[in-house]
């Protein structure tokens, strides 16, 4: 009789927390269904002492294919966002929510699926692992999935973006939108105007930094 499939990733995080074991314990996670259609796990990345933690969603197609978490469209304008707001991706740990590309087949694409509260929550000892591990100063929730992953189903960043929470993390914690969000946005003026926004909410983030 084959055995239950596990409904969390607990089991399979290594007796010894590190990055770079947490990376090699989560190749293997069956932890939840997702895992039976990606490609390979998307861990996160980054320094093991980074100041700052940014937690999206889940990978996207490129990131399924290439194994690195923000690689894709969304991830492009993320970098392009940090930079305008003096912050350096290389010195930022990134990673998401959920480690594995949630999709359905539409022709010929894989269009992204959102995971519902069971994948986000089978994946989360991974998400407190690596928080646990880096220890960061500001952790910085990127879209409702992240920021409710953390903060409770009830946050909503529509109204508390921007705003800095006490957390049992770190600091701070805090909450701005995805940058995939952006991409959807199909007036030119507003999507400027909104960049701008997602620029000043890293530029507060950045103040938060110390050291």
């Amino acid at each position: 009789m084959k055995s239950p499939q596990p409904s969390s990733a607990e089991p399979f995080l290594p007796l010894v927390l590190t990055i770079p074991s947490l990376q090699r314990a989560a190749r293997g996670c069956e932890g939840c269904p997702l895992f039976a259609r990606a490609t390979q796990t998307v861990f996160g990345e980054g320094p093991e002492d980074a100041r700052l933690v940014m937690v999206g969603e889940q990978p996207g197609d490129h990131e399924d294919q290439e194994g690195r978490p923000f690689v894709g469209n969304a991830g492009k304008l993320l970098d392009r966002a940090l930079k305008e707001a003096g912050l350096d991706r290389s010195e930022i740990y990134v990673t998401n929510a959920v480690k594995h590309f949630k999709w359905e087949e539409r022709g010929k694409r894989r269009i992204h699926k959102k995971p519902n509260a069971a994948e986000i929550n089978a994946c989360r000892p991974w998400l407190d692992a690596e928080i646990s591990v880096v220890k960061p100063q500001v952790i910085a929730c990127l879209g409702a999935t992240a920021a409710q992953a953390l903060m409770g189903r009830a946050f909503k960043v529509t109204e508390e973006r921007g705003k800095f929470f006490e957390s049992g993390w770190g600091p701070y914690v805090t909450a701005t939108v995805h940058p995939s969000s952006l991409l959807r946005i199909t007036v030119e003026e507003e999507r400027l105007r909104e960049f701008g926004r997602f620029v000043a909410d890293l530029k507060a983030i950045g103040e938060k930094l110390v050291g």
